[in-house]
């Protein structure tokens, strides 16, 4: 575990508390959604979003001025460090909208692009997960526990988790879903940031996606791979860059699933 993430790591955790008051001022309450696509579908964004990434860069070039940040909704800042954040400050809009609990600020900490740590903050159902290293672990209520993937899950007793079908849909996409969703105990859809968060805690244990965002993915990857699960790109590929993702479980199950993408 390296001393710097880990130090990092527990400063942003501090500042979880301001951001889920931020958004709970705003959840479930009469809310204005303005749409920021400039092509495709609707791309939601609240006052909610950029409040809190307001606040969160605000306190991190604070205590870090030299790090760079980037941030879904008021984009990048380059620093003079190897060291960089990047935040999505609702992951789920889409829910946070509609009043599902299924949505979460990501805060993830990065050395040289790749991400090392992460933060997933549910304040409604005040909940965190972290992770960074070989350390991953869980709080609510003053409940703390470590993270564990379920490492025997297979396909045929695995659990598939996506937010929406839509997301799978460019050339090959949807059949390569369908291939694994067939093969799998049960498959649900909903959950945005919180599926890869139930895999982390050992209930989900696949989580099959596409047209990600990097702040989307990265600040996940460290809470999997800190619990024992896999992370990958279709081909098994870094999954920093976003796109298409498939986050398992245990590696075994990570590679049946692959297997299955590639149409074996």
């Amino acid at each position: 575990m390296n001393p710097l993430a880990l130090e990092a790591l527990e400063f942003a955790a501090t500042l979880l508390p301001e951001a889920g008051r931020i958004a709970l001022g705003y959840f479930r309450q009469p809310l204005q959604v303005d749409d920021k696509r400039s092509h495709g579908r609707f791309d939601p964004v609240t006052e909610a979003d950029r409040a809190i990434e307001t606040a969160l860069r605000s306190a991190i070039l604070s205590r870090y001025p030299d790090h760079g940040i980037v941030g879904e909704e008021l984009g990048s800042r380059d620093g003079n460090s190897e060291w960089s954040w990047i935040i999505d400050p609702i992951d789920g809009t889409r829910a946070f909208i509609s009043g599902v609990p299924a949505w979460g600020t990501l805060i993830g900490l990065r050395c040289n692009g790749r991400p090392v740590a992460g933060l997933v903050h549910q304040p409604y159902l005040e909940e965190t997960f972290a992770g960074t290293g070989s350390t991953g672990w869980f709080e609510r209520r003053g409940e703390h526990r470590a993270l564990r993937s379920r490492q025997d899950a297979r396909l045929a007793n695995a659990i598939l988790y996506c937010t929406h079908p839509s997301m799978v849909r460019a050339p090959g996409e949807a059949a390569a879903f369908e291939r694994v969703a067939a093969a799998v105990r049960m498959s649900r859809f909903g959950g945005d940031c919180y599926s890869y968060c139930l895999l982390a805690l050992g209930l989900v244990d696949l989580v099959i996606e596409s047209d990600l965002q990097s702040y989307d993915i990265q600040p996940l990857i460290p809470i999997i791979r800190a619990a024992g699960g896999v992370v990958s790109g279709p081909r098994g590929e870094d999954a920093d860059a976003g796109g298409f993702v498939v986050a398992a479980a245990n590696p075994v199950l990570h590679a049946e699933a692959l297997a299955l993408i590639a149409g074996a």
